[in-house]
C-alpha cells in the first residue's frame, strides 16, 4: 500500500495546484524523528490542500520556524535530543513563532503530559496513532480560529493606534463624499451640540483662528499630497462660549492604489493648558517675578534691537540708565524682606509712571533697575527726565507702619556707533552708576570713556584689598581723646590704615569705597574690632596705671546691621579679657536712618553687654536731634565741620553751643572732632565741651608711638573714680 500511495503522489500535486489557484495551501511542519509519520501526513493531508514539510529534530524545527514560518506545526513529544515540550517553549520565544498553532502528537495520554503540553504553549493535543481524517478537520478549525485571531489582533492594533493618535476627540473625513464625522468628544471639546456643527470641512475650518487657518490648510494639503508622512498641527479654535482654545490635530490618510488619499482620520487634543504653561514659562524666562518687569535677558534683547535700529536709522538715538537704590540693604535687613519687596514694587511703579510705552523698564538685580529710553532725544531732556525719576523715588514711603526714605543713584550710557553689543552698553551704564554713588546719594552721571580706567583701578584695588588681611597689611593708628579742662588722655580712637605694598600707607578715603561696594567692609570691620581690643588689652597689661582708658572703634553701616555684630563684640571682649566699658562703638547717623527697628535692638543689646556707644559726626544728618530720644547712646561726637570753623563762624559756634547744652541736659558725654587749632580748642573750652580730638592735641599715631605717649603721661593720668566718662 505504501508503494501504491507513493505512486499516486503526482495526482496530489495536481490536486494541490487546483486548490492553490483557488486559495493558497496551508503549510504544515511535521516534527517527528519517525519518517513514516511524515509520509502518513502527506498521504492523509496533502490531497486535502495542505502543504507538508517535515524535519526530524527540534533544532531543525527551530531553524524552519525562523526561516519560513509554517501555518501550523504537528509536533512529536518523544524525540532524541530536544523533546517536543522544549521545542514548543523555544518556538514561542521566537518572534515568528508566537502565533503559530502547535499540535502536540504523542502516545503519552496521561493528564500530566497534557497539562505540560498546554503550559508550554501547545494549541491542541492529539494521541498516536493519529486519526488523520479527524486531524484534518481539527487543523482546519484551528487554522480558521487562528485566522480570526490574527484579524482580531490586527483590528485591535489598528484601533489601539487610532486611539493613541486620537487621545481625545476623533474625526473622520471621507474625501470622496466630502463628509466629516465628528465624535461626541470632539464636539464636547468645543461645547458644541450636534446640530451646531455640520458634516462639511468648511464648518471646521471656519472656527479656526484667522492667524492659524493658513498654516492648518497648508499642513493638511501637504499630507494629502504625500509630501509629509502624517498630519500634526497646532491651532486655536473657537468654542461655543466665544473663547479660543488650543488644539493639537494628528491624522493619517488612507490612499488608493494610485497613492491618492480618499479618506483621512485622526484626533483633536485640547492642549490649552499646556500652551498656557508654555506661555507662562516663556514670560517668566524674560520677566522679573517680583515686579513683572523685564529682566536682564529681555532688556539685553531690546537693547540689541535698538543698536541694530540705530545702525539703519542714523538719526535714531537711545540711551540706557541703571538706577541703584541707596541704603536698600539696610532697609531690607532692618524691616524685613517683605517690606523690602514692597519698596521694590513701589519704586518700580514710580519709575514706570514717567516712561513711555516704547521705553523698557527692567529689574536687573535685587535693588537695581535699568531703563532703555527709546528715541531719547537731547541729552538735556534725558537729564531732566532722570532727575524727575530720582525725585519721585526719593518721596518717603510707609512700610510696616514706618516712614522710610530712600533715593537712587543713576548712571547713563548714551548710544554711540562703537557699541555693537548690548552687554557693553549696560556695563557702561553700571560703571556710571557707581561713579554717581561715589559722588553721594541721589546723583546721576553720564558715562565717559575715562571711567573705564578708574574702574580698572578699582578692580585692581579690590583684588589687593582682599589679600590685605591675610598678608597683615592692615594696621591701626590711634588718635588720643583728651579732656579739655586738663588735657588728660581718656581714650583712643582706632583709625584704619592700609600699608599698601606699592603705594605706601593709605588712609581709608583711598580704599573705603572699594571695601563697601565689594562687601569686604564686614571682614575688615571684624578685624578692626579684634585688633583694637587686643591692642588696648596689651597696653593695660603693660601699664596698669592707665586708669579708665577706653578704645573707640568705628562701625560701618553694613557691619552695624550685620546679624553677628553683638556676637563679634562679645567674642572680642572674651578673647582679650577686656572690660566691656573700655570699648566704645561709634555709629554714623546714616546707619540709624537705614534701619530704625534693628538699630534699636542692636543698641539695647550692646548696652546690656556694658559696651558704650556714640553717635559719630553728630549734626551732619537732617534729623540728628530726633535720634536722641529714640536711641540710647552714651556720648555724641560733634562733626568736625562745625569744630574746624568754630573760631571764625558764629553759626558754627552757636550750633556747637546748642549741641553741648543738649548733651549735658541728657547727661551724655560730648566730644568735639577736628579740633586742629589752639583757637578752636579755646572756643570749645569756653562753650563747656568735655573732650576734644584733633591735631591740636595729637595726630593719629602708630601703636608703638601711642605706647610711648602713654608712658610719658603716666603721672598725669587721672584716677578712674574721678573721671567723667565721655
Amino acid at each position: 500500500p505504501l508503494r501504491r500511495n507513493t505512486a499516486s503522489f503526482p495526482c496530489w500535486l495536481r490536486a494541490m495546484n487546483v486548490d492553490r489557484a483557488e486559495a493558497p495551501p496551508k503549510s504544515v511542519l511535521v516534527v517527528d524523528d519517525d519518517p513514516t509519520v511524515a509520509l502518513m501526513a502527506k498521504m492523509g493531508l496533502a490531497e486535502h490542500g495542505f502543504l507538508i514539510r517535515s524535519v526530524t529534530s527540534g533544532d531543525a524545527a527551530i531553524a524552519a520556524v525562523e526561516t519560513a514560518p509554517p501555518d501550523v506545526i504537528l509536533l512529536d513529544v518523544l524525540m532524541p535530543g530536544m523533546n517536543g515540550f522544549e521545542v514548543c517553549r523555544r518556538v514561542r520565544t521566537l518572534p515568528t513563532g508566537r502565533q503559530i498553532p502547535i499540535v502536540i502528537a504523542t502516545g503519552l495520554d496521561d493528564s500530566e503530559s497534557i497539562e505540560r503540553a498546554y503550559s508550554d504553549g501547545a494549541t491542541a493535543f492529539v494521541n498516536k496513532p493519529i486519526n488523520w481524517p479527524l486531524l484534518r478537520h481539527q487543523l482546519r478549525c484551528i487554522l480558521r480560529a487562528s485566522g480570526d485571531r490574527a484579524r482580531l489582533a490586527e483590528s485591535e492594533e489598528r484601533y489601539a493606534l487610532a486611539a493613541a493618535g486620537a487621545n481625545d476627540g476623533l474625526w473622520d473625513w471621507n474625501i470622496s463624499e466630502q463628509r466629516v464625522y465628528f465624535s461626541p468628544r470632539w464636539r464636547e471639546q468645543l461645547k458644541l451640540r450636534e446640530s451646531e456643527i455640520g458634516e462639511q470641512m468648511d464648518a471646521w475650518l471656519a472656527r479656526i483662528h484667522p492667524d492659524d487657518q493658513l498654516g492648518f490648510r497648508n499642513e493638511l494639503n501637504a499630507h494629502l499630497a504625500g509630501d509629509i508622512p502624517k498630519l500634526e498641527v497646532e491651532y486655536r479654535i473657537l468654542d461655543r462660549d466665544g473663547d479660543y482654545r488650543w488644539m493639537l490635530c494628528r491624522a493619517l490618510a488612507i490612499r488608493d492604489e494610485d497613492g491618492q488619499a480618499y479618506r483621512i482620520a485622526g484626533s483633536q487634543t485640547d492642549i490649552t493648558e499646556r500652551k498656557q504653561t508654555e506661555e507662562r514659562l516663556a514670560h517668566d524666562a524674560l520677566h522679573d517675578a517680583l515686579t513683572g518687569l523685564a529682566n536682564r535677558k529681555l532688556l539685553l534683547e531690546r537693547i540689541t534691537h535698538s543698536i541694530k535700529l540705530a545702525q539703519r536709522r542714523h538719526h535714531y538715538r537711545f540711551a540706557v540708565a541703571v538706577l541703584d537704590l541707596d541704603r536698600f540693604k539696610c532697609i531690607n535687613e532692618s524691616l524685613g524682606h517683605r517690606a523690602g519687596d514692597s519698596l521694590i514694587r513701589r519704586v518700580a511703579e514710580r519709575i514706570g509712571g514717567h516712561l513711555r510705552a516704547s521705553d523698557t523698564l527692567a529689574r536687573i538685580g535685587g535693588d537695581e533697575f535699568a531703563i532703555l529710553f527709546d528715541d531719547s532725544g537731547e541729552v538735556a531732556d534725558l537729564d531732566r527726565l532722570v532727575s524727575r525719576i530720582q525725585r519721585e523715588i526719593a518721596q518717603p514711603s510707609v512700610l510696616v507702619n514706618q516712614e522710610v526714605a530712600t533715593s537712587a543713584s543713576a548712571g547713563i550710557a548714551l548710544h554711540a556707533p562703537h557699541y555693537e553689543r548690548a552687554e557693553d552698553m549696560l556695563r557702561d551704564a553700571e560703571i556710571a552708576m557707581y561713579h554717581a554713588k561715589g559722588k553721594g546719594r541721589n546723583q546721576h552721571v553720564v558715562f565717559d570713556n575715562g571711567m573705564h580706567d578708574e574702574v580698572s583701578s578699582l578692580l585692581e584695588m579690590e583684588v589687593a584689598l582682599r589679600a590685605a588681611v591675610p598678608r597683615q597689611e592692615l594696621v591701626l593708628y590711634y588718635q588720643p581723646i583728651s579732656r579739655l579742662d586738663d588735657d588728660r588722655i581718656v581714650g583712643l580712637e582706632a583709625l584704619l590704615r592700609w600699608q599698601h605694598p606699592q603705594r605706601g600707607l593709605l588712609n581709608p578715603d583711598a580704599f573705603l569705597r572699594v571695601a563697601e561696594e565689594s562687601g569686604l567692609i564686614i571682614a575688615i570691620g571684624q578685624w578692626t574690632l579684634r585688633e583694637a581690643t587686643r591692642q588696648l588689652a596689651g597696653w593695660l597689661a603693660a601699664l596698669p596705671q592707665l586708669g579708665d582708658l577706653f578704645v573707640s572703634v568705628n562701625v560701618s553701616n553694613a557691619q552695624f546691621v550685620h546679624p553677628d555684630l553683638v556676637a563679634q563684640v562679645k567674642g572680642a571682649l572674651q578673647r582679650t579679657g577686656l572690660e566691656p566699658g573700655r570699648l566704645k562703638l561709634e555709629v554714623t547717623e546714616t546707619a540709624l536712618i537705614d534701619g530704625t527697628q534693628q538699630a534699636t535692638a542692636v543698641l539695647e543689646q550692646l548696652r546690656a553687654c556694658g559696651v558704650a556707644t556714640a553717635i559719630d559726626d553728630f549734626g551732619s544728618g537732617y534729623c540728628s536731634f530726633n535720634y536722641l530720644h529714640r536711641f540710647s547712646f552714651d556720648s555724641l561726637k560733634i562733626d568736625k565741620a562745625f569744630t574746624q570753623t568754630i573760631d571764625r563762624d558764629p553759626k558754627s559756634r552757636e550750633i556747637v553751643r546748642a549741641i553741648v547744652g543738649l548733651a549735658h541736659s541728657l547727661e551724655l558725654g560730648i566730644i568735639a572732632e577736628g579740633a586742629e587749632t589752639t583757637a578752636a580748642v579755646q572756643c570749645l573750652r569756653e562753650l563747656g565741651c568735655d573732650f576734644q580730638q584733633g591735631f591740636a592735641f595729637s595726630r593719629p599715631l602708630s601703636a608703638d608711638a601711642v605706647e610711648d605717649l602713654l608712658r610719658s603721661r603716666l603721672p598725669q593720668l587721672p584716677d578712674a573714680r574721678h573721671v567723667r566718662h565721655p
